[in-house]
């Protein structure tokens, strides 16, 4: 290697080590894009955080940047938000929290390095929560969690810990601990040296609330018996195993836990302090054949979302691709692996929500968003150079719910078959096609219910193509490994084949009963699960 080529690799792996990229999972409503913006306000990207809903006539969360988000309140899709903070960069996803986009949230989980796990201390780990912690195990995925609106009436926080080790089998490290019971937060003890945080209120939480730090002789004298609590109990827990070790958390096999109120901002420099200091940095990824691609190879990345108007003005598409090895130039010519044609990356940004701005350069961990990207779709591998480079792909999960669409307006059918074929290109919906019913009448198939509104209301608003949708009695699906074998199932009766947009052939059944009377009718019948743990 030259020596400008080991300079380029020093300054690859050295800006590497500055990236943080992780996740913000949590169960719907326990103040996930609210801590996602709070981290923001911390990072001074933002001035002022709004509420979920705009109150007082602030804006939104800057990540809840859909019409539809902004009404319920809720996030239905992902969205990144990249910044500095100290030397650090930021890249932080926030991700939908109900379960009808889990999908969305299993391809955002594989382009991080690590996860903040947010639990509501009133109601700790939820059934989203869990499925959610399930991906990061399987991903090896390392997890720090966050118990928030301790302003709030809620549980013990020694329960809450007690909860992460018997149903998560997660080792919870604390690194802050609570002063004052859940709904009399009075400020954290920090647990690595001891001192008392104590926290003061800002109007409406929208600005950093302001911290004095005491020392545990000074808290005992004016906090006195909640100090007292808080010693004993963190004390308790790190007797019991759980003083701080990064080796399982890296791991993946225990999690450090803090405290605090994403709404009131108490507890969340700490926690960014922490993501800074002690969460992962990128490390070589596995290629499909399992090879890892060392950081300072020549650039490489993957797509693994693709958004379509997040500006109104301008209805452009845009690929976020996870930068994986190398050095991204703005304009630079890349390969699809996927197809093996260049595509070029003029128009490259940085994301910040729906906000964007001009992105020139991109390292190892980075989220890059490409502008124009029609040719792209999610689970392409780009790469320069040679030889070809080429990671996993990502699965989609096996559907449950079933719709067929049709135009309501028969005069937008073009319309319609493009907003169509462009939600499936997203991922926003699978699109499902059969012989019997013909191109115009293309079957959606989705994960939840919900995913069904989200199309509906897109092809509404972006589209201009009103769509009516006639729901399918098939809850079950499983992969036809033998095409040949398509009449066994193809019965439309209670069951169904339909082959989808990457032509893998779908076997629907009405229910579990009819999927187990086919297979008795027909032992020799080749079925397979679409992806593990998704059905």
């Amino acid at each position: 290697m030259t020596a400008a080529g080991q300079q380029t690799a020093v300054n690859v792996v050295g800006e590497a080590a500055r990236r943080r990229s992780f996740a913000v999972i949590s169960h719907p409503d326990a103040g996930k894009s609210t801590l996602t913006e709070a981290l923001a306000l911390h990072a001074r990207v933002i001035s002022e955080a709004g509420a979920v809903h705009g109150k007082a006539g602030r804006r939104g969360v800057v990540s809840d940047w859909l019409a539809m988000e902004q009404a319920r309140g809720i996030s239905i899709t992902s969205a990144a938000l990249q910044f500095s903070y100290g030397d650090a960069v930021i890249n932080m996803l926030d991700t939908p929290g109900h379960a009808d986009f889990s999908e969305d949230t299993y391809r955002v989980l594989s382009a991080v390095d690590s996860a903040v796990m947010l639990l509501d201390a009133a109601k700790g780990l939820e059934p989203q929560t869990l499925k959610l912690f399930d991906v990061c195990r399987h991903r090896g995925i390392p997890v720090i969690t966050f118990i928030n609106k301790w302003d709030r009436p809620g549980r013990e926080a020694l329960e809450l810990c007690d909860e992460l080790v018997e149903r998560i089998g997660l080792q919870p490290m604390p690194l802050t601990w609570p002063v004052g019971e859940a709904g009399q937060f009075r400020g954290v003890r920090d647990c690595l040296d001891g001192t008392f945080v104590r926290y003061a209120r800002t109007v409406g939480g929208a600005t950093a609330a302001a911290e004095e730090r005491l020392t545990s002789d000074r808290a005992h004298a004016e906090v006195g018996a909640d100090w007292l609590r808080a010693e004993e109990e963190a004390d308790l827990l790190v007797a019991s195993g759980g003083d701080f070790d990064p080796a399982p958390f890296f791991a993946a096999t225990a999690t450090p836990v803090l405290f605090g109120s994403a709404v009131l901002n108490f507890g969340v420099r700490h926690l960014l302090d922490v993501l800074v200091e002690l969460a992962p940095r990128p490390t070589p990824r596995q290629d499909a054949d399992g090879e890892p691609r060392r950081l300072e190879a020549p650039f490489s990345a993957f797509v693994f979302k693709v958004q379509t108007g997040m500006d109104p003005a301008h209805r452009d598409q845009i690929a976020f691709a996870r930068v994986c090895s190398g050095v991204f130039e703005r304009g630079m010519v890349v390969t699809n692996a996927t197809t093996g044609r260049p595509f070029a990356t003029k128009y490259a940004q940085q994301m910040f929500g729906q906000q964007r701005s001009t992105l020139d350069t991109a390292y190892p961990g980075d989220v890059v968003g490409l502008v124009n990207a029609t040719a792209l779709r999610v689970g392409d591998t780009l790469y320069s150079g040679k030889p070809p480079v080429r990671f996993p792909g990502l699965p989609s999960f096996a559907p449950a719910h079933f719709a067929v669409a049709r135009p309501a307006d028969l005069g937008r059918a073009k319309q319609f078959r493009k907003g169509v074929e462009q939600l499936g290109s997203e991922g926003v919906v699978q699109v499902l096609r059969s012989d019997r019913r013909g191109d115009a009448a293309p079957v959606l198939a989705a994960v939840g219910p919900m995913q069904f509104e989200v199309a509906a209301h897109r092809l509404e608003t972006e589209f201009g193509a009103r769509a009516a949708l006639e729901r399918l009695p098939y809850t079950v699906a499983r992969h036809l490994d033998d095409p040949a074998q398509r009449t066994l199932v193809d019965t439309g009766r209670r069951s169904e084949v339909l082959t989808r947009a990457d032509g893998t052939d779908l076997a629907l059944f009405i229910d579990q009963h009819a999927l187990g009377v086919m297979r008795r009718l027909h032992p020799e019948l080749a079925l397979g699960s679409l992806v593990a743990g998704a059905d």
